[in-house]
């Protein structure tokens, strides 16, 4: 998959892509020296509703953290649906009215769409496609090109919920506890860290990958090392003993609503204290450090385990849970 994303990106081209992030920050003429983000997503989740969410609320806020992590504040959504023939109305209905809920929560607007059928069995119930329009305020750069030594990794809370809650669902497993997605909108922490002012370099969130893929991308695109913690990074209970059972690392599980945060050092404690005023990073954290490019660990992440050893976070191999988002 990184591969085709890879030959994609190349055969594209244009500057914004270069940056490789969540979303492009446009230079459009906007009052005050603020600029446009804007970003794109398609979701094929199966099944289309799930503990904790649904396709709807997943593709309002799927679209909504994307411009999150360029630090825009979102505005305005598009929603283009691919409708399978003999959908029930009922679903669809039920759809739309989660679209609506979370633009409302998220404060965005859904101001155009499009709507298309496909014969039966050629499109697998409902697809969902959003795009998103938010607004940079003047000065503010995060992306991954400005990440920097020394800077500290913030993890926003608990990993791996949305994409064991999806697999529960779908194959019919039942835990002694239930495990809901932790599906939620992340613009409010995160245009909070930025009117206060911290120096946020470069965010993302832990969406189809999960923790290490997003870490991975990050380093490689600046060629720096990430060094995480093991004993740092929470993970709930029934979460790793569901990935215990089911053969799975939470470090590459999905997540739908949590992200890391890149900061200077001495901005990290200042950070972690505004990110646990919101319930969605209540239990944010430092997990890591960025070092110094060297020959050997240039582009890399590497874990500093609970027994003290370390080891290379490499990306997933083999076939990663289809159908998360």
């Amino acid at each position: 998959m990184g591969r085709l994303l890879e030959g994609i990106v190349s055969a594209l081209g244009g500057p914004p892509l270069e940056h490789r992030h969540d979303g492009a920050v446009l230079a459009l003429p906007l009052e005050g020296g603020d600029r446009a983000a804007f970003t794109t997503d398609s979701y094929v989740v199966s099944p289309l509703f799930f503990p904790g969410g649904d396709i709807g609320k997943l593709a309002v806020y799927g679209t909504v953290n994307d411009l999150a992590m360029c630090g825009a504040r979102p505005a305005y959504l598009s929603v283009g649906m691919i409708l399978e023939e003999g959908l029930p109305w009922e679903t669809l209905e039920r759809v739309v009215e989660s679209l609506r809920e979370a633009a409302d929560r998220a404060g965005v607007y859904i101001v155009t769409g499009d709507t298309k059928v496909v014969d039966k069995g050629k499109g697998d119930g409902l697809f969902l496609n959003t795009a998103g329009l938010g607004i940079v305020p003047s000065g503010v750069e995060v992306r991954p090109s400005e990440v920097r030594p020394g800077d500290v990794v913030l993890l926003s809370g608990d990993l791996g919920r949305h994409g064991i809650a999806i697999l529960a669902t779908r194959e019919g497993l039942e835990f002694e506890t239930a495990i809901e997605s932790d599906c939620a909108p992340l613009h409010e922490p995160v245009l909070r860290l930025l009117a206060e002012g911290v120096e946020v370099h470069c965010m993302r969130d832990l969406t189809r990958g999960g923790l290490a893929s997003a870490l991975l991308e990050i380093a490689q695109s600046t060629q720096l090392h990430i060094e995480i913690e093991e004993t740092a990074i929470p993970v709930r209970p029934e979460v790793q003993a569901a990935c215990e059972l089911l053969g799975l690392d939470p470090l590459y599980v999905a997540n739908e609503g949590r992200w890391v945060t890149f900061v200077p050092e001495g901005e990290a404690e200042r950070a972690l204290t505004l990110l646990r005023d919101y319930p969605v990073s209540a239990e944010a954290c430092a997990i890591g450090r960025v070092l110094p490019a060297s020959e050997a660990l240039g582009g890399l992440v590497t874990l500093r385990t609970a027994i003290g050893t370390t080891r290379t976070v490499d990306w997933l191999s083999g076939e990663q849970l289809p159908r998360i988002c």
